[in-house]
């Protein structure tokens, strides 16, 4: 540590510098403990720990905005309108409150309840460990009509001499005794705040770490949600952006403010048409628990506390089967559930069996019970929970531990849902008899698909009249060794039958372009000829039915002309893929054929021709030059404006036989990212897609278009 390196030859290192680095030594020695790791990923978690302490200020009504700035010297500052850091004198430890909430480890307002009734930050560490994992740290305090400052070097108090710049290399002097922060300026009547300034030490991070822009917006965005009426800022001046031209931006900036809520954030999720609106259901519930509390002796001793519960619950449901659920304690995520996600879910699946089995007759139902995935299947939802020391099952807080929780939040949801499913007013009336419909719907496809997977055997000579009559399967039985071609028009169909191997490859042509699904209900897409046989043909079902280990066949392979008319056929498929079929995605699966565009046909004096295929215009003009410069012979090229101007023998040697051809995976690296390009490029909204496509013209690369 650089603290004891210099006491060696500074005389001026004596005791008070041991008792101010001997907690946040042992932070320095294993910052994995306390921030995860050292890469970026440990680097924005510091930048979180500040950015949390400005929001339990928000939290408590204190503040309503947010400041943070990405500078091009590397630091961070995050500058809120909070009450500011307490200044004055603490007097168990004669230090200023600036001094010990920056250098005590579980120092703070966030045990007892005396400052936070619910705050995200809970293990008080994090202002403490982030000025013990930075080169320098300076924090002003606006309160009481004076601006207060007090600078850190490596967790150590003292002051920098920014006479030749302001930064972490700055002359350094630490102080020797307890010293209250300067006064440095005046403030305007009533304005108070707190402003952090830090650069991460380059002796603890790693060099290639790096702060996020995206991952802080992202964050940002979701705490502006959870927060109504806060808004927060988000400057990034490294000059890392470019704009369109490929020009460096000096600064880029975001702004979020929802004064909706969740019930914005649930909106922002989601991204089917809407069945119902968003519904909020809101309420609290009390309960006591026994927790050591440290007595006026020192020791500690139980003592029954009572605790209040705030549920705040936003959901929609949508006409597709996807779920999108996001639950949080306080502000923090808790993307593995917890004990508030298991009572909501509990009570939901209750409040809805009832509801339908009351009107069983009038929907349908028969005896058949819903079951949590028929109530899940579009619902969109944001559960939060708000109450004091929520206790989490390990130090992720990814999951919610406190046994009472539930029990209120299943409360609140019955009390809260049947209100609104039982309301005779018109709008909530019309959506509620859609929703029930829509859960028997899912109920009666659940139970379809798994009547049909337990009947379904593997293809034999005796059932292949069950498929579809214009498939033409292959011989071989194993499903990881065959192959599944989906062949655009029956012109393609020919060729492809002679070229292909029987053996272990399939062919099932459609005609023309299927439906869009990403437009359409499920019951629309299970009632159109071409959608459903195609599902019919995979054998693995669709939508929440859909079983991997069913599917017929180990590749599906998309094979389309290389024109405009391809691509589309390729992307309506790809949508049917992703929205119903979208493990076979995750698996990797599905592929995309590569048919080449020219044949050229180099003569050979003497010996047979030599035949080279191109797959774009750039690869084709290369080649004739090439061959131009070498002064060969050759013929005309020939131009493929589809499959079937292709004879079996090309086809195969260079789109399906497996030695020779060149195939395109289809992957899923960011889903949410995909759900979002379908819904734009896809989706009924016509409006952001045109304002894509007239934003996108100008960099396209017309050669790529056969029109």
């Amino acid at each position: 540590m650089a603290g004891r390196s210099s006491a060696k030859t500074d005389m001026s290192y004596d005791a008070r510098h041991l008792s101010v680095l001997s907690g946040l030594e042992a932070v320095r020695k294993r910052p994995g403990m306390y921030i995860g790791s050292t890469d970026s990923r440990g680097l924005m978690h510091c930048l979180w720990e500040i950015i949390d302490n400005s929001v339990d200020e928000a939290l408590g009504g204190h503040g309503e905005s947010i400041e943070i700035a990405l500078e091009a010297d590397g630091s961070v500052v995050v500058t809120d309108r909070g009450r500011g850091i307490p200044v004055d004198i603490e007097p168990k430890t004669g230090l200023s409150g600036v001094e010990v909430v920056m250098t005590k480890l579980h120092a703070g307002g966030k045990f007892g309840g005396g400052s936070y009734s619910a705050s995200g930050g809970l293990h008080g560490v994090g202002a403490s460990v982030v000025n013990a994992l930075s080169a320098r740290l300076d924090v002003e305090v606006t309160r009481a009509g004076k601006v207060h400052r007090m600078s850190f070097r490596r967790g150590e108090p003292g002051r920098f001499d920014d006479t030749a710049g302001t930064g972490p290399l700055s002359p350094f002097t630490p102080f020797t005794e307890p010293t209250p922060p300067e006064v440095v300026g005046k403030a305007k009547r009533g304005l108070t705040g707190t402003r952090v300034r830090y650069w991460a030490d380059p002796q603890i991070f790693l060099a290639d770490a790096q702060f996020s822009y995206s991952e802080l917006v992202d964050r940002a965005r979701q705490t502006a949600f959870l927060v109504p009426g806060l808004g927060i800022t988000i400057h990034d001046r490294r000059g890392v952006a470019r704009d369109e031209a490929g020009e460096p931006l000096a600064e880029r900036t975001e702004e979020f403010r929802y004064d909706g809520g969740i019930s914005e954030f649930a909106e922002h999720l989601s991204h089917d048409p809407a069945l119902t609106d968003v519904w909020r259901l809101s309420g609290e519930g009390t309960f006591t628990e026994t927790v050591p509390v440290l007595g006026e002796d020192g020791r500690m001793v139980s003592e029954e506390v009572s605790r209040t519960v705030g549920v705040d619950i936003a959901l929609r449901w949508g006409t597709g089967y996807d779920t999108t659920l996001k639950s949080f304690v306080n502000i923090i995520a808790t993307p593995k559930g917890g004990t508030h996600v298991t009572g909501f879910e509990q009570a939901l699946l209750r409040t809805l069996r009832k509801a339908v089995e009351a009107n069983a007759r009038k929907l349908k139902a028969g005896k058949d019970r819903v079951e949590k995935d028929d109530v899940l299947s579009g619902l969109t939802a944001v559960v939060t929970v708000r109450l004091a020391e929520p206790q989490f099952e390990g130090q992720t807080k990814e999951v919610l531990g406190t046994a009472a929780v539930r029990q209120i939040v299943a409360k609140t949801v019955d009390r809260e849902l049947k209100a609104v499913l039982e309301s005779s007013a018109r709008p909530a009336k019309g959506q509620s008899a859609a929703l029930l419909e829509k859960v028997v719907a899912e109920m009666k496809a659940r139970i379809s698909a798994r009547t049909h997977r337990e009947n379904q055997r593997r293809k034999t000579a005796l059932e292949s009249s069950s498929l579809p009559a214009k498939l033409y399967d292959c011989r071989v039985s194993e499903s990881e060794s065959t192959e599944l071609f989906i062949v655009e028009g029956d012109s393609a169909m020919g060729t492809a039958k002679a070229a292909r191997d029987s053996e272990f490859q399939a062919l099932f042509p459609i005609r023309g372009k299927i439906l869009n699904v990403q437009k359409a209900s499920v019951a629309d897409m299970l009632a159109n000829a071409e959608c459903a046989a195609l599902t019919q043909v995979v054998g693995a079902g669709s939508g929440r039915s859909f079983d991997l280990a069913s599917v017929r066949y180990g590749k599906i392979i998309i094979m389309t002309d290389a024109d405009v008319d391809g691509a589309h056929i390729r992307t309506l498929l790809l949508t049917l893929f992703f929205r119903y079929m979208r493990p076979l995605v995750e698996a990797g699966r599905v592929f995309a054929a590569v048919p080449p565009l020219h044949r050229v046909e180099i003569v050979n004096r003497g010996k047979a021709n030599e035949v080279v295929y191109t797959y774009s215009e750039a690869e084709v003009t290369a080649l004739l030059k090439k061959l131009d410069r070498q002064r060969k012979t050759y013929k005309e090229p020939q131009r493929y404006k589809g499959l079937g101007e292709m004879d079996a023998d090309q086809l195969a040697e260079t789109t399906m036989d497996p030695g020779m051809r060149s195939l395109r995976r289809v992957t899923m690296a960011d889903a949410e990212r995909a759900q979002n390009t379908f819904s734009l490029l896809m989706g009924s909204e016509v409006a952001p897609r045109k304002e894509f496509i007239i934003a996108g013209a100008a960099a396209l690369d017309l050669e790529r278009i056969d029109a």
